[in-house]
């Protein structure tokens, strides 16, 4: 089991940044890829930016060159360091980890997702 907690989020003015935090716990070393997501009223969840634990990123296009995404594994903490804030940034953000599937003996598991309980962040003058 692997526990996630977000923190940093908050009301930040157009233009401003923030930044957020997430700390495992639990079975870390089990966790291949760590991302953030965001939900805002009305909307799907969807994904900002991914992390793997040899370090490769991706990121959704409407945050690239703003946000960035970066991993201490030293300290299980992930962070989204988030630049140039717009109004339509202002969501839910939620800490995942990805567990890939594997084979123990003759019993296999699969794929696992692991979730924070999110961190309001809103973007209003």
């Amino acid at each position: 089991q692997v526990q996630l907690v977000e923190s940093g989020g908050g009301l930040v003015q157009p233009g401003g940044s923030l930044r957020l935090s997430c700390a495992a716990s639990g079975e870390v070393s089990t966790i291949y890829r760590m991302g953030w997501y965001r939900q805002s009223p009305g909307n799907q969840r969807e994904s900002v930016a991914h992390i793997t634990n040899v370090g490769t990123t991706d990121y959704a296009d409407s945050v690239k060159g703003r946000f960035t995404i970066s991993r201490d594994s030293t300290k299980g903490t992930m962070y989204l360091q988030m630049n140039g804030l717009r109004p339509e940034d202002t969501a839910v953000y939620y800490c995942n980890g990805n567990r890939p599937g594997y084979c123990s003996g003759s019993k296999c598991y699969d794929a696992h997702d692991y979730w924070g309980q999110g961190t309001q962040v809103t973007v209003s003058s």
